[in-house]
């Protein structure tokens, strides 16, 4: 792949136009329209360059893995996905770099951010799921990269969301004091929300109370919901909540995920966030930090 001549999303809104996805030639189409611009994702990574994803025409494109229609922008033009093998390493312009969703989303303009969590999303479906899971043929894309026929049992297949709830806890008492906790999968020394995947013909509130109590320990009211977020790690939906324990001395870490569980009074939090104490906050990408720092200021 030759290196490619960067361009940058003209902003605005993108509009997916779901009702284009039934042209059988749209992809075909877009890759040979001159206003075309492609977003190559590679894992979890997209190029990017001072701050916003870097765009490239799609002639610029050889070799891909798959592809998909992703939308348009405000003045009509396509944004097409080109899916890379993690192997690939096609050339970049002088300061574009690789930058996963986790490390650079927080940092990406609204729009962009939302750009991107939604070509990760599709990209490791296409990536990861090519097989029918009913009789393990090979299924063959449509809706511009959006489903998948099986062409033995006709079973349609569809990008797959998990919704996962993450909750902020504040103090039965004290609404100036929240409850965190530190995962064991990131070696103690980071104190986040406690979340988890909804089950089976489980509501989101019931999730919330089972997640909480699993992890925490302790009992909760005032569920609120807060907002939500797509997290591709792999296919989640985190639907964020705010909701205040019932009793304060029921808290306990499970032990087991949770390592530890900790009481921030405003000031601890702001003295976290400005980074002077050592403690490890969510990153600035995650729905997790959105809820702290709407808490911490007053948001709501």
């Amino acid at each position: 792949m030759p290196s490619p001549s960067p361009t940058r999303w003209p902003g605005g809104a993108l509009d997916r136009r779901g009702d284009e996805r039934v042209t059988d030639d749209l992809i075909e189409r877009e890759r040979a329209a001159s206003g075309t611009r492609v977003l190559l994702i590679r894992g979890d990574a997209a190029p990017v360059d001072g701050g916003r994803l870097s765009l490239i025409g799609a002639t610029e494109v050889e070799e891909t893995y798959e592809w998909a229609f992703l939308g348009r922008s405000m003045d009509g033009r396509g944004l097409l996905l080109a899916v890379l093998e993690e192997s690939d390493e096609p050339a970049l312009p002088a300061g574009v770099e690789w930058g996963r969703l986790r490390s650079v989303g927080g940092d990406l303009p609204a729009e962009e951010a939302e750009i991107l969590a939604t070509a990760v999303a599709l990209a490791g479906w296409l990536r990861d799921a090519p097989f029918c899971p009913a009789c393990g043929t090979r299924t063959e894309l449509r809706h511009a990269g959006w489903s998948r026929h099986c062409p033995r049992c006709g079973r349609e297949h569809f990008p797959r969301t998990d919704p996962a709830v993450i909750v902020l806890l504040s103090s039965a008492t004290d609404p100036d004091r929240v409850l965190l906790g530190a995962n064991a999968a990131w070696g103690g020394d980071r104190y986040s929300c406690f979340a988890g995947f909804a089950e089976a013909g489980e509501s989101l509130e019931d999730a919330v109370a089972r997640e909480i109590f699993e992890e925490a320990g302790v009992r909760v009211r005032d569920v609120e919901y807060r907002g939500s977020q797509v997290w591709p790690y792999p296919r989640s939906l985190m639907l964020g909540f705010r909701a205040r324990v019932v009793d304060d001395a029921e808290v306990r870490a499970d032990g087991e995920e949770i390592v530890e569980v900790r009481w921030f009074d405003r000031e601890q939090i702001g003295t976290a966030l400005r980074g002077e104490d050592g403690v490890q906050l969510p990153g600035s990408s995650s729905i997790a930090r959105r809820l702290i720092d709407d808490w911490y200021g007053g948001v709501g």
